[in-house]
């Protein structure tokens, strides 16, 4: 009787292939199912809808013909929850050491980077969206009582108002770069306050054209996207620096986030995940 011989079965399967869909997708429920992502949005949305209606108590019927700019006063302390979020995206995975596991699936490390800009622009800017609803909500009563008229189809009402999302988005970014450049939350954090906020303000106690024109230069220039065109004439008549546009002034505020994200990505290529 003849022997049988069985040929063990080979595996076809084959590795499904990394893709940018499926790495957002991936870096999407990362950022989502945290339950400290949904915190810190409502937290943010509390702090900006709160410091817009306590600053709106000191505005007063001869403040100006619009109410944006009371509606968008909350913005100062609303940065620092969009810094956080940024931060905490792109260095998170470095603090908790499961970026190494994430490249190992992702080994071009490129298309992780890039699909937490989008995951991290789209939080962002649904948040920043949502903190703006409320701190309008939040300073109705005061409009209405300073006769201060929020009409958006106004030019310079609809400036102010897209550019609290725009500001905050772009913060948000500025935060992510110096995440995952710096690879640790903290320093990235500080980092980030020091550059939106801290020197913008040591700098304007200073005064001068040196001063003037760092100030046109830093992340917080993107501010001018927030003030009124009455309030944007008086600060060009007293600064010795460059005279930038609310538009232009944005454009500062996206290069910094470029250039820290592409300096990210050349890191990330270069050096080890660690």
């Amino acid at each position: 009787m003849a022997a049988t011989t069985q040929t063990p079965a080979v595996r076809t399967g084959v590795r499904p292939q990394v893709t940018l869909r499926r790495v957002l997708a991936a870096e999407w429920d990362k950022l989502t199912s945290l339950r400290a992502t949904g915190w810190l949005a409502l937290a943010t949305v509390a702090a900006a809808a709160a410091s817009a209606w306590a600053l709106g108590l000191f505005v007063r019927p001869d403040d100006g013909a619009s109410g944006a700019p009371v509606a968008v006063a909350g913005y100062v302390l609303a940065q620092l929850g969009f810094l956080v979020l940024g931060a905490t995206t792109g260095a998170g995975e470095f603090r908790t050491g499961t970026a190494r596991v994430t490249f190992v699936a992702v080994p071009r490390r490129i298309p992780v980077l890039l699909a937490q800009v989008l995951v991290t622009t789209a939080v962002a800017a649904l948040t920043a969206a949502v903190a703006l609803g409320a701190a309008l909500a939040a300073t109705a009563a005061q409009r209405a009582a300073t006769g201060l008229v929020l009409d958006v189809a106004d030019p310079e009402t609809a400036r102010l108002l897209g550019g609290f999302v725009l500001y905050q988005t772009g913060v948000a970014l500025v935060g992510l770069g110096l995440g995952a450049l710096l690879r640790r939350p903290d320093a990235a954090l500080v980092t980030g306050v020091v550059l939106v906020v801290v020197l913008d303000h040591l700098l304007a106690t200073n005064p001068g054209r040196v001063a003037d024109t760092a100030r046109a230069l830093l992340p917080g220039a993107g501010t001018r996207l927030l003030q009124g065109d009455e309030r944007l004439a008086a600060l060009d008549a007293t600064t010795l620096g460059p005279h930038l546009g609310p538009w232009a002034a944005g454009l500062v505020l996206a290069a910094w986030a470029a250039v820290l994200l592409v300096a990210a990505g050349y890191r990330l290529r270069r050096r080890d995940v660690t």
